[in-house]
């Protein structure tokens, strides 16, 4: 899956839509204010969010997250679901 559009919506919630045809809305409340993410405090950076050149949700004030992360606590998910591939104890190779 593929993020297709990023919005920023309520106070530190992002409205998201994938490629997959999944879409909603993610509270990121948990992460503002702390350590990188303080800078979205600063008045109109959280709704300056974007979507990257490698597909990742970008600021421009420096902070990114992974779009796949995203896309686990949009649906609940794990990553075993999403990449079957990967398995609890599992070696995988590079």
């Amino acid at each position: 899956m593929r993020l297709t559009q990023v919005k920023a919506a309520k106070r530190y919630t992002l409205e998201l839509e994938f490629d997959d045809g999944v879409c909603g809305v993610v509270d990121l409340g948990d992460l503002a204010g702390k350590g990188v993410f303080k800078a979205w405090e600063e008045a109109g950076a959280f709704e300056s969010v974007e979507i990257g050149s490698g597909g990742e949700v970008n600021w421009p004030c420096g902070v990114d997250l992974c779009a796949d992360a995203l896309y686990l606590r949009l649906t609940g998910k794990s990553v075993e679901d999403i990449f079957p591939s990967v398995r609890a104890g599992s070696r995988v190779e590079l």
